[in-house]
């Protein structure tokens, strides 16, 4: 991976938003009403614009959008996740009640990993998140759900392919040498019904085993690898009654244990890792803090982390890099600009946020990201002006640093 050293780098963290035409094109395509060969090729189109705008707003290490995980809907950022159940061989769909998800019966101390609808921040706030005027999105209920039933598999691999296919050719039509592809970790991969195996940890490293065939192609494929497991911090919120910190860093340590696993023998400054709290919009109160959870992420065989950093919960923790101890041969990618707020954040404020982890871990180890996927999460026109004001902020806290 590129180092800042000679002015901070700028990426992001992954998703961004599609444009009306495809998602109507991946709607079609779902529903089996799409010609392949015309779907494609819109895909590839909408690829290369990604990458295109990316380049204009002054992003130094482009994505593709995460283009290639279909996105229904203009609110249904959870394609980072879902886009894995048509991937893995061994899943069955079957129709569902919300409120009847599977539990997860993972006990760190004396608590159960529950359902989404069981979370601690939604019964706190039960009253917010039922009511539509609240401002709160968690995007729309799903009425389907993958059980494993059987050994899982990867079974993506022209999938991957394709994507891979699509972003290298943008890639090299707007003259950029390094990009970067996300590809979900095994945590979150495996947060859907078991039938089959006998343990969730056993599961995870299954799902690992399986994920391992999508990391390996983009890496040999030349892009920088991406995981997204928030899983790893997000966890915290899904566990009643609440643990303690120890308790759970004991109920995750299987989990990056699987990881490291799926990544073994993989070029660690070839991947980065991002960590999140969910990202939904809410008050996230009952997220574990940063500094319970740092020395955890670090120990994830990658050569960079990227995590909020921008958004009110979070901005405070840049002060755990005070203590926490980052490798000499790791960079960081901290959020300085939010998808949690519609508000675009002024360039001197990125600088600020900026300099806050450069005088902590120093400047060429430093590349300003966004907090989480902006697709879905706020208009396109404000995602873009996000991009826009992250590459201005990085040009500010560059001349104050060269």
């Amino acid at each position: 991976m590129k180092k800042s050293s000679y002015r901070i780098l700028t990426s992001h963290a992954g998703s961004l938003p599609r444009p009306d035409d495809l998602i109507a094109a991946n709607a079609e395509h779902e529903a089996g009403k799409a010609d392949e060969a015309t779907f494609q090729a819109k895909l590839r189109q909408g690829v290369a614009d990604v990458v295109r705008r990316q380049v204009e707003a002054g992003i130094s290490v482009p994505g593709d959008g995460e283009y290639g995980k279909s996105m229904g809907s203009k609110v249904n950022y959870r394609a980072w996740w879902s886009y894995s159940f048509t991937r893995l061989g061994g899943l069955k769909i079957e129709d569902i009640d919300r409120d009847t998800l599977p539990v997860h019966r993972s006990t760190p101390g004396n608590a159960v990993l529950s359902t989404f609808a069981d979370r601690r921040d939604r019964a706190r706030f039960a009253a917010a998140y039922s009511d539509p005027d609240s401002g709160i999105t968690t995007g729309p209920r799903p009425m389907n759900w993958p059980f494993c039933v059987e050994p899982v598999r990867y079974t993506g691999k022209e999938a991957i392919a394709a994507d891979i296919a699509n972003f290298k050719a943008a890639l090299a039509a707007n003259g950029v040498s390094e990009g970067f592809m996300t590809s979900i970790g095994p945590a979150s991969c495996a947060r859907i019904g078991n039938r089959h195996y006998k343990s969730d940890d056993e599961f995870v490293f299954a799902c690992a085993d399986a994920m391992r065939e999508e990391y390996k192609a983009i890496i040999d494929a030349g892009l920088v690898l991406q995981i997204d497991d928030p899983a790893i911090a997000e966890n915290f919120d899904q566990i009643n009654p609440e643990p303690t910190a120890e308790d759970y860093r004991k109920f995750t340590a299987p989990k990056i244990e699987a990881l490291n696993h799926a990544l073994r023998g993989l070029p660690q400054d070839r991947i980065r890792f991002h960590l999140c709290w969910g990202s939904w919009h809410g008050p996230h109160t009952t997220d574990i803090p940063m500094r319970e959870i740092v020395a955890p992420m670090l120990e994830i065989n990658a050569g960079a982390y990227s995590f909020e950093a921008g958004n009110v919960r979070h901005e405070h923790e840049w002060a755990v890099w005070q203590d926490a101890k980052l490798p000499d041969d790791k960079l960081i990618l901290p959020g300085v600009v939010s998808h949690a707020t519609n508000v675009v954040e002024h360039p001197e404020l990125v600088a600020e946020r900026i300099g806050r982890f450069t005088k902590l871990v120093g400047r060429e180890r430093v590349i300003a990201s966004t907090d989480c996927g902006l697709g879905g999460r706020v208009h396109r026109d404000i995602a873009w002006a996000k991009l826009e004001t992250l590459a201005q902020g990085a040009a500010i806290a560059s001349k104050q640093l060269w």
